[in-house]
């Protein structure tokens, strides 16, 4: 059995595939089956002179999405994307599907989004679940090969990371557990053991957010680095940013081109490096001068932002559109920021942090920035966020021992491939989507 991905290594010769007819057209003499077998997609052709009148009329009526396995010859074909189609001698239907409910008129999201387990076997899911799984091994190729440890922080857990206004609560034997909003405290943990650590998997964020940048249940990387302050930190975001755009653009830079219709070239700026770092106070005089300038009303108050406020999703598209490549605005106002951040010795009302925004208008797709390293520091913030200090002795613990200068960001996986696919929302880009009003399928 050979799969379709390998099929160039079988040219002249007699194969069998197994997979799905996901369309078909014909005429009196020839039926074109294309076929999907989850490595890629191949016309298999039949000719009614050289099979079976039986089997020709048989495929003509089959249903799409049937599955099926089929004999042939393997032929070169210059029109094939693929260069290569199958010559059908035989057809095996393992099983006749019935009618199918995405067919080739056009469906709204909401249909889409109810059908997402048939969705995904759509040629253009399979090319944004692809770029996927490929941002994620290239995420881990990036960090196993520079010394990373890969430390799991837990799902389920008794602090607040991020706001406890956006907590998933579940009981837990008798007392109140949370859905993880961030691995980050515990790679705190990590890095004081380890040196560097990162930790890859789902976060949590109860957010009655409709917007196409969120989701309920979403994929994030955290990496976690000691002895580094914010600009090791923005060194280290670069680099890594650009290595797992270039390492996706080598692989699926045609499919993004061809099948998504994605204009590739703020993909290979990315690729090149020299992000432009931007502090908040220049990121705010710009906005505040884009929004004099705006002549569109909407827009304009949209725009509308005072030094001390966090951006909005139009400020950071309406910045991000001034640049080919991302960018990285740093020491923002400490106020807006999580409780663990590192306030600035320079000017005790920034934080030392930093956000990433991608080019194109698709805002932040990192964040990250010095640890406040001082006990003292670390526990009046506690208090000031109103947190209760027991449920973090263990936190406070790292500032008792060895405590040193520490960094790191988390990036979200599924807004990266949001962006590097051009895709206006993010409930394509992971298999089964949780926003507030979607927990099935």
């Amino acid at each position: 059995m050979v799969r379709i991905e390998d099929i160039a290594q079988h040219e002249g010769s007699d194969i069998q595939l197994r997979g799905w007819m996901f369309n078909r057209r014909g005429s009196k003499r020839f039926i074109f089956m294309q076929i999907r077998d989850g490595s890629g997609f191949i016309q298999a052709v039949l000719n009614r002179e050289e099979v079976d009148e039986t089997l020709f009329d048989q495929i003509k009526r089959l249903p799409l999405e049937s599955s099926v396995v089929v004999t042939g010859t393997v032929a070169a074909d210059t029109r094939s994307k693929l260069g290569f189609e199958l010559h059908v001698k035989g057809v095996e239907v393992v099983h006749s599907a019935e009618e199918y409910p995405i067919g080739k008129k056009e469906h709204g999201p909401d249909f889409l989004m109810q059908h997402r387990h048939l969705w995904i076997r759509s040629r253009r899911q399979h090319v944004v679940l692809r770029v996927r799984h490929s941002l994620v091994k290239a995420i881990r190729d990036y960090f196993d090969s520079r010394g990373f440890l890969l430390f799991d922080s837990p799902l389920l857990t008794a602090n607040a990371c991020e706001g406890t206004s956006t907590l998933f609560e579940t009981p837990y034997f008798g007392k109140m557990a949370y859905l993880s909003q961030s691995g980050q405290l515990y790679q705190e943990a990590g890095a004081m053991a380890f040196g560097k650590t990162y930790c890859f998997g789902p976060t949590f964020r109860a957010e009655k957010s409709a917007t196409r940048r969120h989701l309920t249940e979403f994929w994030m990387i955290e990496p976690e680095v000691a002895f580094a302050d914010n600009d090791d930190n923005m060194d280290l975001a670069e680099d890594f940013m650009a290595t797992i755009i270039g390492e996706v653009l080598d692989k699926h830079g045609d499919e993004l081109r061809e099948v998504l219709g994605r204009d590739t070239t703020a993909l290979e700026k990315t690729a090149e490096g020299g992000f432009p770092r931007i502090s908040y106070d220049e990121a705010i005089e710009t906005l505040q001068r884009l929004h004099a300038e705006c002549e569109d009303p909407e827009t304009k108050q949209h725009l509308a932002i005072e030094w001390g406020s966090d951006f909005g999703g139009r400020h950071e598209t309406e910045l991000t559109k001034l640049y080919d490549r991302p960018i990285q605005v740093y020491d923002w106002p400490y106020a807006v920021k999580a409780f663990y951040m590192k306030r600035s010795e320079r000017d005790p009302r920034l934080a030392r942090c930093v956000d990433m925004l991608a080019p194109e208008g698709y805002g932040e797709i990192i964040g990250g920035g010095q640890r406040e390293d001082n006990l003292e520091v670390r526990e009046a913030a506690i208090d000031h966020h109103q947190l209760d200090p027991a449920d973090f002795t263990w936190f406070t613990d790292l500032r008792r021992y060895g405590s040193v200068p520490h960094a790191g960001f988390g990036l979200g996986l599924e807004r990266t491939v949001a962006w590097v696919c051009g895709l206006q929302h993010v409930r394509e880009t992971i298999p089964f989507a949780r926003t507030i009003d979607r927990l099935n399928p």
